[in-house]
């Protein structure tokens, strides 16, 4: 025990955990920042909590840990706002917030509202700390709660509206590091020996298989186990968006991103198949497009690290109650080689393929200005080694579900889980857990806007990533239904999803970020290596093609 404030006990702890920075608004535990400074970590301070919570949400998925956000009273319900993003990721985010003194509230309090209902509805554990001999104990049991089982964000409301009462007070204190709970999975059980023979035999006994791998699959680590089984079952494998990076695009038995945001030969398949193995993945409504791919009454196998998921969406064959990487491990130890159903892996064949030359024509297309799928094709050639890409919602991850591959096993990809806008400000955080991977923000014009200034904190912070923009000067997957609503295109419709032309390099330069343009598909390759070696923040602005609307979910 040592006589310390709850802010050094804060930093200390934080740092015991590995995360190294912090992401806050102020006014919240200045003296938090300044000890955290002071031991070589680092405070972010963001221009709004929602982006503050965005990157400690990939700060989180980066590097596979808990991260730490912060903010005051009065921005506490714009963090819980922000919040959304990381519990629908499954991100281990743990928000500080500090909370009106109790002797003044319900009394009318400048700017006091509730806290306990907002948190409530996007974490999975919240607690109220009113001195700081109490921090050690709730502190702890937030990492606990937000690293174990499905992995979400938890929440610590300390006493004042800045956290003062416990942050800038003295106690003694012991500082207590359970290594465990700073990474995710802290503990990796396997499924029971049982339910993975059942499984096997199972898997071996279906005509037309198919594995739909999810986010779980990229939490636990668990690539390379992956590709193991389904090359020794010889099994087509469908990725969420969230596992995107856990399979090669290229392997003969890829066949793509399953549900609505998708490749139509992917729903085709997993539509098709007798027997679908979700691997680490909730079977939620985007990846089986609103529970309709695979159809229900479809045999169903399920490993997840949370034995609640296992049959919630899906009525279960055999449920497997495991880490992904452990049991993926158990079940290539006991599988036998096999060589699959060979008219079945020829049509899966043939469905990849056809895809490939129904959307060929867009995909090469030199037309000016730029279709965007011709920008994901020069994008997934230039696209560095080791880079990490940081997608945002909407189009942007339509476009990357469809048409973006990942060519090496060394590069990443993270992705909005709800709101437009979160990519720009998540990839600083992605850059804050891996300073020496080259870090790309893919979204559009529309998500620009929502957080354009956090370009300011990336260039204070000397984080710098490169935001590039599929710049189409519109919302162009909203045109349909709002023209749908008006009865016609008319310049009161347009005014709801066009945008005036403007030039982001301008505004990025204005707040002293490198800026360039890109108007033709030879172009990017050159822009994108200057962003990458500009030294500061940059954006590189693509002018696409308003009329590059993406493809509607295939359904049966």
């Amino acid at each position: 025990m040592a006589k310390m404030t709850g802010g050094r006990f804060l930093a200390e702890t934080a740092l015991g955990y590995g995360i190294t920075h912090i992401f806050w608004m102020p006014y919240i535990g200045p003296r938090v920042i300044m000890e955290l400074e002071s031991l070589g970590g680092k405070g972010v301070q963001a221009h709004s909590e929602k982006a503050a919570v965005y990157m400690a949400d990939a700060y989180a998925r980066v590097r596979g840990g808990p991260s730490l956000c912060m903010a005051q009273s009065v921005g506490a319900l714009n963090l819980a706002a922000g919040l959304q993003d990381p519990y629908l990721a499954c991100s281990p985010v743990v928000a500080i917030t500090g909370r009106e003194m109790q002797i003044y509230r319900q009394r009318h309090a400048y700017q006091e509202v509730d806290h306990v209902n907002p948190f409530a509805a996007v974490t999975k554990y919240s607690a109220f700390v009113s001195e700081p001999e109490e921090l050690p104990i709730y502190l702890r049991q937030a990492f606990r709660a937000a690293t174990t089982g499905t992995p979400a964000p938890a929440h610590v409301d300390v006493e004042g509206i800045a956290g003062q009462m416990v942050i800038d007070q003295e106690a003694e204190l012991e500082v207590r590091v359970e290594e465990c709970f700073g990474r995710v999975p802290p503990f990796r059980p396997i499924a029971d020996s049982a339910s993975v023979s059942e499984a096997l035999k199972i898997l071996g006994r279906a005509e037309r298989p198919v594995i739909v791998a999810g986010g779980g699959v990229t939490a636990s680590g668990a690539r390379v186990e992956l590709i193991e089984l389904a090359e020794k079952l010889s099994i087509p494998v469908a990725t969420s968006l969230n596992a995107k990076a856990m399979f090669p695009s290229d392997h003969a038995l890829a066949v793509g991103t399953p549900g609505s945001y998708s490749r139509a030969c992917a729903n085709q398949l997993v539509f098709e198949a007798d027997l679908v193995f979700f691997i680490g993945s909730h079977a939620g409504g985007q990846v089986t497009n609103g529970y309709q791919i695979p159809s229900q009454g479809t045999a169903v196998i399920q490993l997840d690290i949370n034995a609640e998921e296992i049959g919630r969406n899906y009525h279960v064959q055999v449920g497997m109650h495991g880490d992904v990487r452990e049991t993926l491990r158990a079940m290539f130890e006991q599988a036998t080689v096999s060589e699959g159903n060979k008219v079945w892996l020829a049509r899966v064949l043939k469905f990849v393929q056809a895809y490939k030359e129904d959307s060929s024509e867009h995909y090469n297309s030199d037309v000016s200005p730029m279709r965007p799928e011709r920008l994901c094709k020069e994008l997934s050639n230039c696209l560095p080694e080791d880079a990490i890409l940081v997608s945002d919602t909407g189009h942007a991850g339509v476009w990357c579900a469809q048409m973006i591959d990942l060519k090496s096993p060394n590069q990443s990809f993270i992705r909005a889980a709800g709101s437009l806008g979160w990519a720009l400000p998540a990839a600083m955080g992605a850059k804050c857990a891996a300073p020496d991977r080259p870090v790309i923000c893919f979204t559009g014009d529309g998500g620009v806007w929502y957080h354009m200034t956090e370009l300011d904190t990336a260039r204070k912070a000397g984080i710098n990533t490169v935001t590039l923009i599929n710049n189409n000067h519109s919302l162009n997957q909203e045109q349909g239904g709002i023209e749908g609503t008006y009865g016609q295109r008319s310049s009161a419709s347009d005014a709801h999803w066009l945008f005036p032309e403007v030039d982001f390099v301008r505004m990025a330069e204005a707040m002293g970020c490198f800026g360039v343009t890109v108007n033709k598909p030879s172009e990017l390759e050159g822009a994108l290596d200057q962003a990458l070696n500009a030294g500061k923040p940059a954006v590189v602005d693509v002018k696409t093609n308003v009329e590059g609307i993406a493809d509607r979910a295939w359904m049966p």
